[in-house]
């Protein structure tokens, strides 16, 4: 056990001995393992996206044999994925022992609710057992008007996953007719307000997008939240980001977001590693890439937490 996860592990002190040794897990596999960082290779889009706009990039990525081949060859520190994507892949997960999450809510964008979206359970904490997961994942939409029922069934997956000895990553997207425009899902202190919520509900690890320059809430408009605080930069805002985590002491990844050029991206990278982000889960900019490209960029992105 190396001193950066032994600190990690130190910032949860609640966690049972079978959640610690599946974070352990995760902490150590692949190319980061040991390190305290974190790459990991996200599959839910076939269903948040649909088949076409997610794998018609890139046929191979039709397989979810392949999303696991590539979270090994790219050195990843787990794969996330719907249940039947880990089913499908379940005979590479097992020969390899790649950490997985069982992304357990999910959306499809046939939905009629653009105003105010939820999330459905397509899966529970007793499939993430019967597939040796070493956690559980599942979306929010603060600011939907929904939301509320959503952090009691939340409530109760984490319980349960507790019982079950699996980790929790909350994937906190804001969302919904509670925020003043579409542009604030991603304002600093909405990104912020959502993190912290996550860490509230007792997430393991915690899933954002990468923060804007912009403060959209009216009372932290009107109070001037942020005036004295430096945001300019992606790195001043993770810092932000990071503060609303417990100072630090929760897991914070942030997603590589929509298809982009690779130097772009790493470019955002780097500003994660300086802002002090834990890491990155990185999807569609992966697997939407032949393969070669695919380990290239997440080794790339590594490289980056390595320094």
């Amino acid at each position: 056990m190396t001193k950066q996860v032994n600190e990690i592990l130190s910032w949860y002190p609640t966690l049972t001995n079978a959640q610690k040794k599946n974070l352990t897990k995760i902490l150590n596999f692949g190319r980061l393992g040991g390190t305290g960082k974190m790459v990991i290779l996200p599959v839910d889009q076939g269903f948040e996206h649909g088949p076409g706009r997610s794998f018609e990039p890139n046929p191979a990525a039709y397989d979810p044999r392949y999303h696991a081949e590539l979270a090994i060859k790219g050195g990843c520190n787990a794969y996330a994925a719907p249940l039947g994507a880990l089913e499908a892949a379940d005979d590479v997960i097992k020969k390899h022992n790649l950490p997985t999450i069982l992304k357990a809510s999910n959306h499809d964008i046939m939905l009629p609710d653009d105003k105010d979206p939820l999330q459905y359970y397509t899966s529970w904490v007793d499939d993430a057992v019967r597939l040796d997961c070493a956690g559980i994942g599942l979306t929010l939409y603060q600011g939907s008007t929904l939301a509320g029922g959503s952090y009691e069934l939340a409530r109760q997956l984490i319980s349960q996953a507790r019982e079950a000895g699996l980790i929790v990553v909350i994937w906190t997207y804001p969302r919904g007719s509670g925020l003043p425009s579409e542009e604030a899902e991603t304002a600093i202190d909405v990104i912020s307000y959502a993190v912290q919520i996550a860490a509230l509900l007792g997430a393991t690890i915690i899933k954002c997008k990468t923060p804007k320059d912009l403060v959209a809430l009216p009372s932290y408009i009107k109070t001037g939240t942020y005036k004295d605080t430096p945001t300019a930069t992606l790195a001043d805002r993770i810092k932000i980001v990071q503060k609303a985590a417990f100072n630090g002491r929760r897991l914070v990844i942030h997603s590589g977001g929509s298809h982009k050029d690779a130097g772009d991206l790493l470019e955002d990278i780097e500003q994660l590693k300086l802002g002090g982000a834990d890491g990155s889960i990185v999807g569609r900019n992966a697997f939407q890439r032949p393969e070669k490209q695919a380990i290239e960029l997440l080794q790339s992105i590594q490289d980056i937490y390595l320094k």
